[in-house]
């Protein structure tokens, strides 16, 4: 199983379809900041929390050159229904055969209510213009770490 990539190293590269059917892929955001979240599930508490968290901070983090993608399993069909619910003003990734929450070591065991189980962690990534690792959070807490991200962001100037 991939390890997490650490601060420096090279972004696994991706393509995957948005909620809209479009393709993005990472390599094509080359010279841009990118801040890359992965979550559970589309619409949860949590998850919820934090996709309304980004799409809030989206100005700043606009403001500060980056561009925000979250990644989930969950399919196109989910991702449009989400977004349009919750107004989210970033593309989120269907990644249903899991190959990039694998690249990126985000597919670990979890507890949910007690019990042991394997899913996605709720990490986030910050890549660079040049496409490394730049921060990596993890264990952050959901409503606040958009805003967090935003931050450092504005930090490095």
């Amino acid at each position: 199983m991939p390890t997490t990539p650490n601060v420096g190293d090279p972004a696994p590269d991706f393509t995957l379809p948005d909620g809209d059917g479009n393709t993005v892929s990472l390599h094509d955001l080359r010279g841009r900041n990118v801040v890359l979240y992965f979550y559970p599930k589309d619409d949860t508490l949590g998850c919820t929390k934090e996709a309304c968290g980004f799409r809030d901070a989206y100005a700043d983090i606009k403001a500060a050159g980056a561009q925000v993608l979250g990644v989930s399993a969950d399919g196109v069909e989910s991702h449009r229904a989400f977004a349009e619910k919750y107004g989210l003003n970033f593309p989120l990734l269907a990644d249903e055969n899991r190959a990039v929450i694998q690249d990126y070591g985000v597919w670990r065991e979890r507890e949910v209510n007690g019990e042991k189980r394997m899913g996605i962690a709720r990490v986030t990534f910050a890549i660079d213009e040049q496409g490394k690792i730049a921060n990596v959070w993890e264990g952050m807490d959901a409503e606040v770490h958009a805003a967090d991200v935003a931050d450092w962001l504005k930090s490095r100037g």
